[in-house]
């Protein structure tokens, strides 16, 4: 050691001991694991991309954006989105809502909480409306309203089967009644797609809540859930509160509400697209396609 060295303040000798150890350290950006919530388990991003997003340990279902819930469902290259265009505005002079959109379009990348188009299912010409929990948590404002109702009219004058996939903290305060508005707006263009003889199915995914559930959420002719995805309109803490009673185990879970009737079934992610099939094929759409 050099006389320098030996002067030196411990200090800085820890100091520069402490760097040389991270310097030797390997970098691994955090971006590469991701903790299961369910499990607790470390996974690596890539394995949990292949694996549709859904953990190998505990089969807990993370969050997809609308754009991979998209890739997931439809044959490769066939979505063509509609009314992307469209996008909210801060009518009613909100306090900090203007804000609250701008974040939420840099976070998520899109417009609005909902992304509707036509869609190839093994060749089978779809309606398709995914709901964003990256905006919002898909809360339902005047544009999402209207986009779904565009989605079910041309599905109507087209006659095509349509699938919406939901994920929703419910009704966006921000707009008021004008969001609430949006329940009896989507439930007409719902009404007149069913009376016109067409199927509309219902994926419903973590959380699926609030107005969006007490509208189009449940008025599919079949409604499936993916597994432990929470399904209600209020939230359980809520519930406990208004009523002062302990709930069941598992209340509001996909599994409890199909248990219940409210569902008909629960389904895999990686089944979920051929289930999907499945349905449109006994519904004969494979045959009108042809």
């Amino acid at each position: 050691m050099d006389l320098f060295t030996f002067l030196k303040p411990k200090n800085d000798l820890e100091e520069q001991s402490t760097k040389a150890q991270k310097e030797r350290q390997p970098y691994v950006p955090d971006s590469m694991w991701i903790k299961c919530p369910g499990c607790g388990t470390m996974l690596l991003t890539t394995d949990m991309e292949e694996n549709n997003h859904v953990c190998p340990k505990c089969n807990h279902n993370f969050r997809l954006s609308a754009r991979e819930r998209i890739d997931l469902l439809v044959d490769k290259g066939t979505f063509e989105e509609m009314d992307a265009d469209l996008q909210t505005k801060n009518f009613l002079s909100f306090p900090e809502y203007d804000k609250k959109l701008r974040i939420a379009r840099q976070k998520s990348g899109e417009k609005d909480s909902v992304i509707c188009g036509t869609a190839k299912m093994d060749s089978i010409e779809t309606v398709l409306c995914v709901m964003n929990p990256d905006f919002m948590m898909g809360s339902m404002g005047t544009v999402t309203g209207e986009k779904i109702t565009r989605a079910f009219e041309y599905a109507t004058h087209h006659r095509l089967p349509i699938v919406v996939c939901t994920v929703s903290g419910g009704a966006r305060m921000q707009e008021g009644i004008l969001s609430l508005m949006q329940m009896a707006k989507t439930s007409g263009a719902v009404k007149r797609h069913s009376d016109a003889g067409l199927l509309y199915i219902t994926v419903l995914t973590d959380p699926t809540t609030g107005g969006v559930t007490a509208s189009f959420a449940m008025e599919g002719d079949i409604i499936l859930a993916e597994p432990e995805a929470l399904v209600g309109f209020a939230g359980p803490r809520v519930i406990e509160q208004t009523i002062r009673q302990k709930l069941p185990k598992g209340f509001q879970t996909a599994e409890f509400v199909l248990e219940k009737g409210f569902i008909d079934a629960v389904v895999p992610r990686h089944e979920l697209k051929k289930t999907i099939v499945q349905i449109l094929n006994l519904h004969m759409y494979a045959k009108e396609a042809q």
